[in-house]
């Protein structure tokens, strides 16, 4: 979008605020503090809808109005009004979840979810719409994961420089592990202290180990309950269990969420699901959000599904053509080369050009894919950690964030242009230090759908979900064997 046409939206926001005051503090004192956990995320389509969620402590209606943000100045008359008629309960709380449709695109909107017979109303929040053009950005965190309402607040500051940063990015990338121990408490913490953010913008949330997983703690659909997520694959029983998978386009854009927490070693449902997805769709970049990463030098890296991991993806993001690959789980900084086959791409060109007045080097028209894992925008910060081969010959730049601070990165998209800048954000002062960046330019007039309709069944799969349990498992012993106990060997040896 226009940063021209953005800007003066903010303008014309901040205006109404300014002259608007009586409007505002009547909805102020309807504001009810039961309202909590709300969150905006996409849905079907990003310029024409969104999904809202939020909880309440006692059982109310559920509604959403949507005003243009130029508009707002006389409140919510003549708002678009949207209802859901399914509450659920969920850990003693009531979850609320409503799509809202029919929006304009590239529209700046202002919104507020409750109950319009209680006239029980939240903060109101705001949102931006996709215009559909090829120029926007976006924030990326990771790794959050506090156990106290301090380190939440802590981890907020990395997000309030993220903003301060770009203050045009469109949406927000959270890479998972919102919380530690998945306990209420925590999700309050992160919501409250996170609201600044969460309100006014679409979050992208991505599924992680700490965020409702039958492997810790025995914890199920707490992800699913948390965000309203457009579930492709309905009768995935893992999806119910451990997360949720789904994907969205943006601009000139589409983007992969994955579940790695179905990864034991992943179902077979998911991983056709992730090439059909990836290959039927004609943007021109593809980039995928997940959890645990492939490539990364934290302590999770030699881990037994983190291994049966790699060998599951890696070769699915060539076939898929997948551009940029955003992960966290491990809380350290890791870029990689571009890599294919799990191995470097030889021979990228890379050229340096005048991108708005500032010398960016691009790799030109590069293959294979570069993997980013962005450390955490907590305080929980990891050393390095010598991964498996190929890791070490494939990483670019890495560096243990303990002593920088919280991390996060802005990506630019601006037609056959993409630009990855990542920042550290010091505890103690919030100075905000750019660490790496890494940008592509490429022919996008070759992009172009392929037809892929493989099934994403679990039923029909089950058979193929055995046979790749057991080849992963084989898999994994045989890198635990000869290739991780002899580099351990040898480096002791040293």
């Amino acid at each position: 979008m226009n940063r021209i046409y953005k800007r003066t939206l903010s303008i014309i926001l901040c205006l109404c605020l300014l002259f608007g005051g009586a409007s505002f503090a009547s909805s102020a004192q309807t504001t009810d503090n039961t309202i909590t956990r709300v969150s905006c995320t996409f849905s079907a389509d990003s310029g024409t809808s969104r999904n809202f969620c939020w909880y309440t402590k006692t059982k109310t209606g559920s509604d959403v109005q949507i005003i243009k943000a130029a508009d707002l100045r006389n409140g919510f008359d003549g708002a678009l009004k949207f209802s859901g008629d399914k509450v659920t309960k969920f850990r003693g709380e009531y979850c609320h979840k409503v799509t809202a449709a029919g929006l304009e695109a590239g529209t700046y909107y202002a919104y507020r979810v409750g109950d319009a017979k209680l006239d029980l109303w939240s903060e109101n929040g705001t949102f931006i719409t996709d215009d559909g053009d090829s120029s926007f950005s976006f924030l990326t965190i990771a790794d959050v994961q506090a156990s106290s309402d301090e380190n939440f607040a802590h981890a907020a500051e990395t997000m309030k420089a993220a903003i301060a940063t770009d203050p045009n990015a469109e949406f927000t990338v959270n890479l998972g592990d919102f919380v530690n121990d998945d306990t209420n408490d925590e999700w309050d913490w992160f919501f409250k202290n996170f609201a600044f953010s969460n309100m006014n913008t679409t979050l992208a949330p991505v599924a992680g180990n700490h965020d409702g997983n039958i492997t810790n703690k025995l914890n199920i659909n707490v992800f699913n309950s948390m965000f309203n997520l457009t579930n492709p694959n309905t009768d995935s029983l893992v999806n119910w269990v451990n997360g949720v998978y789904y994907s969205f386009d943006y601009g000139n854009a589409h983007f992969t969420v994955l579940n790695t927490n179905d990864m034991y070693p992943m179902t077979q449902s998911q991983r056709n699901w992730i090439i059909n997805d990836a290959k039927n769709s004609d943007a021109d970049w593809k980039i995928v959000l997940m959890h645990r990463a492939a490539y990364s030098v934290g302590k999770n890296i030699n881990k037994p599904d983190t291994v049966i991991m790699r060998d599951v993806l890696l070769p699915l993001f060539d076939e898929a053509d997948i551009d940029l690959v955003y992960a966290g789980h491990d809380h350290t900084y890791y870029r990689s080369k571009q890599v294919k086959g799990d191995k470097p791409v030889e021979n990228v060109t890379y050229v340096t050009k005048d991108y708005k007045g500032e010398q960016i080097e691009f790799a030109v028209d590069p293959e294979g894919s570069v993997h980013i894992c962005p450390s955490t925008a907590g305080t929980k910060r990891y050393v390095l950690y010598e991964g498996i081969d190929p890791i070490t010959e494939c990483a670019a730049f890495e560096v243990s964030t303990r002593d920088l601070g919280g991390c996060f990165t802005t990506t630019t998209i601006d037609g056959n242009k993409l630009i990855v800048k990542s920042y550290a954000v010091n505890d103690e002062t919030q100075e905000i230090t750019e660490i790496d960046r890494y940008a592509i330019e490429k022919d996008i007039s070759q992009s172009h759908a392929e037809a892929s309709n493989l099934s994403t069944s679990n039923a029909v799969d089950l058979q193929t979900g055995i046979t790749n349990f057991v080849n992963a498992f084989m898999g994994m012993l045989y890198k635990y064997l000869f290739v991780l106990l002899p580099q351990a060997i040898r480096a002791k040896m040293k």
